[in-house]
């Protein structure tokens, strides 16, 4: 498809900006929030709950967990890139719809080179939901009930009781479970079926349609490369899927980069403009930051690596109008928030501000004092 238009990178950074509830902060839901950004990683749970904060103002650290654990309207499970996210439950079953097959097919891949075979993840994947049927569990606990049922062999109980999910792998893959509330400091798990209330099961179809739309109103302009990273499907399953809505498609670039967004959304791409400087703290492994395969979109590609770190870690960022400027990170010292920032680029007397500003916010939200310093 041939791009018939072309934009501005401050156009598209202002649209994204506004998607992601970062543009002008206005009261909205956590399930509204997550749904706009398609979920919220929660591999760190203290960075899942500032990208919340940096969207809404005003929440409380309490909603958040009245959200996932009290009123259950989010859950925590593992999704896009086999990574921990916050979905709101009336999305859990679009996503693992959406995910099932190919999560399926790689968790399989994935215990056969360890000796596992199919039956015996099936088999293990039963026991767990046996074992889960009085109610939540300890990992530690779940793993001694499941393979003192299970029959497998010495190579699989090996893989079982050694791997981060262990037992509970097919079951999560296939969004028979999601986490539960800790007990103490070690992680819970819970069956689907008894933790949210109402809750449709999860069938056979394909929402994987659903989702690309949703990824492209969120991180538009996009390629299918992009989607397929940033989400974690197979390029053969996302070629189908982008040939499948390619009428509801349009072709642009991006002061010479090739994207697509949704048709509808073209007009208001077109209408994006920055007004006053857009200043935000993003902490590690922000949506935002996780959009797109081309980082040079966000980041540039000198300070790559100040960003992108190895083993999948990122760094918390400082975002001017969308664009990375800073590194920054924070630690508790008594009943202060000390904040220290590190600059990629010369920056403002008023962007410095706009730093302190948003760190004295973030200071609130944690219920301390707040303390800002600039390296050289």
């Amino acid at each position: 498809m041939k791009a018939r238009h072309a934009f501005d990178a401050s156009q598209v950074a202002m649209l994204r900006l506004g998607r992601h509830h970062l543009l002008e902060r206005q009261p909205a839901r956590l399930t509204t929030v997550s749904e706009d950004i398609c979920g919220i990683q929660a591999q760190v749970m203290s960075a899942a709950e500032i990208a919340l904060w940096a969207r809404i103002p005003g929440l409380t650290q309490a909603e958040i967990d009245a959200a996932l654990w009290k009123r259950r309207t989010l859950v925590k499970t593992a999704c896009m890139r086999g990574t921990l996210h916050l979905l709101s439950a009336r999305e859990f079953p679009l996503y693992v719809a959406a995910f099932r097959r190919s999560r399926v097919r790689e968790s399989l891949r994935v215990m056969a080179r360890y000796g596992v075979t199919e039956g015996e993840a099936y088999a293990v994947r039963e026991a767990t939901m046996d074992a889960l049927a009085a109610g939540p569990l300890t990992r530690r606990a779940l793993t001694q009930r499941v393979l003192s049922r299970a029959t497998v062999s010495g190579k699989a109980r090996l893989w079982f009781e050694a791997s981060w999910w262990g037992v509970v792998r097919q079951a999560i893959v296939e969004g028979l479970v999601c986490y539960g509330p800790a007990q103490g400091q070690e992680v819970c798990v819970v069956r689907v079926d008894q933790w949210l209330a109402g809750g449709r099961p999860v069938d056979e179809s394909d929402d994987g349609q659903s989702v690309l739309r949703k990824y492209l109103r969120a991180y538009g302009p996009g390629t299918p490369q992009d989607f397929s990273k940033s989400r974690g499907f197979p390029m053969p399953e996302v070629r189908a899927l982008w040939e499948s809505v390619g009428e509801e498609l349009e072709a642009l670039s991006v002061q010479g980069r090739p994207g697509f967004v949704l048709r509808r959304d073209l007009r208001e791409l077109a209408n994006s403009r920055s007004g006053n400087d857009v200043v935000r703290l993003l902490p590690s492994f922000d949506p935002y930051m996780l959009g797109h395969g081309d980082t040079s979109q966000v980041v540039a590609p000198a300070h790559y690596k100040r960003v992108y770190k190895g083993a999948g870690w990122l760094a918390p960022v400082v975002l001017l109008n969308g664009r990375v400027v800073a590194v920054w990170s924070y630690a508790r010292r008594g009943s202060r928030l000390c904040v220290a920032v590190e600059p990629l680029e010369s920056l403002s007397k008023a962007v410095r501000s706009g730093i302190e500003a948003e760190s004295a916010r973030l200071a609130f939200f944690l219920d301390l004092s707040c303390e800002v310093k600039f390296a050289r």
